[in-house]
């Protein structure tokens, strides 16, 4: 009897420490707008690694979950890093500039059809932009994103089983 309860007080614990490790490290976010589309869709569930942005911050086409501003209520948002701190970030003529320079976007389904004038991201923030550009709020109408706003790195596509695979795509 005691071998018994000793193999279930183990096995309890063990798995109170797999939990709390997970609940750490991974956490499974609902795409809940169209902002994303059409590389994550409403429904869609995505995998959200918060490890890897303790090790350094987001980097350029990066999809992230991340508090949105305190006005926005700091509901969780999932967009793409666009401009990194530093950086002069303007929208002209349908296409995102980076330190002048067109940024590459593959996965956009249509081009932004609004103007935004020259920024720059100051430093510990960050600029993101849904890649439904013409539908999603964004750092483009209420600012850039704080670094201690960001909660992970879109690491994975869940479900449904068909869209396996990772959002991110390298900008630089």
């Amino acid at each position: 009897m005691k071998l018994f309860i000793r193999d279930g007080l183990i096995t309890i614990v063990l798995a109170l420490v797999a939990f709390m490790i997970v609940q750490n490290t991974a956490q499974s976010f609902i795409v809940l707008s169209a902002s994303m589309e059409p590389q994550l869709i409403v429904g869609e569930r995505v995998l959200i690694d918060k490890v890897s942005y303790h090790f350094g911050g987001p980097h350029r086409g990066d999809v992230a979950l991340f508090r949105a501003p305190p006005d926005m209520e700091g509901i969780p948002y999932i967009k793409r890093v666009i401009g990194l701190p530093g950086d002069i970030v303007e929208i002209k003529e349908g296409s995102v500039y980076i330190n002048g320079t067109a940024l590459p976007e593959p996965y956009l389904i249509s081009r932004p059809a609004y103007y935004m004038s020259r920024c720059i991201v100051p430093e510990g923030q960050y600029f993101v932009l849904g890649d439904n550009r013409n539908v999603s709020s964004d750092s483009h109408v209420w600012g850039t994103v704080p670094v201690d706003n960001f909660i992970g790195k879109a690491a994975l596509e869940l479900w449904p089983p068909s869209e396996w695979g990772t959002p991110n795509y390298p900008a630089d």
